[in-house]
């Protein structure tokens, strides 16, 4: 059976380089780079700069089923460099009009900043940080350029990566979480690296996708639970006004459209998930 080919932009990108390590059944992957890899780094790369090189991208699309957009800035940057977010979703927009590919956008659930309650891909975007606003608007004008010039496109707003995350992945000696009045520390929708790489390869290959998908676990982690799983300590501190207590995403959508049923967040399965992988990711990176 033949392999959908997938271009990847931002494949040097952690979730970039999961899909290396964990790469889906089915698809055959382009990896973008704007730099050369290693000489041992294997995979079908494809060296350009998806911004300046616009015919580059299109060759690069050119017989791809899909366009997975996984490049931009990571949380923090400037808000000029957030602004590349928007850009990069418009490019890849425009590489599956020329190659007649749908597009898969990695957006985020900072979208919904400080939403309440279970949050559906129809609730209020309601960014609360340059991120979270980049994506909002990555999100709209795409979906208006996709509408345009007649591309599927479907924004992934994916809850916290477990190990990929500010938490687990961002540990440190002396790391402190925020704790609520209630002696509880911070609740989000997680998903671990095996599951996302899995839901990731699913999606690619689902015949029609929405245009906005929750992508995360069932349920809920408390941040201190994920890092009691891996053994890592941790100090609290009072959590401050702004501090969001609980993010969750409904994701019946994106159920519906797996194989499988997802199996419900659990801190200690993603701790797992992690251990595993870390050692992998660490070595992937050294060599790069």
């Amino acid at each position: 059976m033949a392999k959908h080919a997938v271009l990847v932009l931002g494949a040097t990108g952690r979730i970039g380089r999961l899909l290396q390590l964990c790469p889906p059944d089915g698809l055959a992957l382009r990896l973008q780079a704007r730099r050369a890899p290693p000489r041992n780094s294997t995979g079908d790369w494809r060296i350009f700069e998806p911004l300046a090189e616009s015919a580059a991208l299109a060759r690069a699309a050119t017989g791809a089923a899909a366009v997975l957009c996984l490049a931009g800035p990571v949380p923090g940057r400037g808000a000029g460099e957030m602004a590349d977010h928007i850009h990069l979703g418009e490019a890849a927009v425009r590489a599956g009009a020329a190659a007649g590919a749908r597009v898969l956008l990695a957006s985020s659930a900072a979208v919904y900043g400080a939403g309440s309650g279970l949050l559906a891909e129809g609730a209020p975007l309601r960014p609360a940080s340059a991120y979270g606003e980049a994506k909002a608007e990555m999100e709209a004008r795409a979906a208006a350029l996709g509408a345009e010039l007649g591309v599927p496109v479907c924004s992934l707003r994916i809850g916290n990566i477990a190990g990929f995350d500010a938490i687990l992945g961002g540990w440190r000696p002396g790391f402190t979480l925020d704790r609520f009045a209630d002696g509880a520390t911070p609740r989000r929708s997680y998903i671990g690296v095996q599951c996302l790489a899995q839901v990731l390869g699913a999606l690619l290959q689902a015949p029609e996708l929405p245009p906005a998908l929750n992508a995360a676990q069932p349920g809920t982690v408390e941040m201190a639970a994920l890092l009691q799983a891996a053994g890592r300590p941790f100090g609290t501190r009072p959590a401050p006004p702004a501090a969001i207590p609980e993010v969750a995403l409904n994701v019946a959508r994106l159920q519906a459209l797996l194989p499988a049923s997802l199996a419900a967040a659990d801190a200690g399965a993603m701790a797992a998930e992690w251990t595993a992988l870390e050692p992998q990711l660490y070595e992937e990176q050294s060599r790069r």
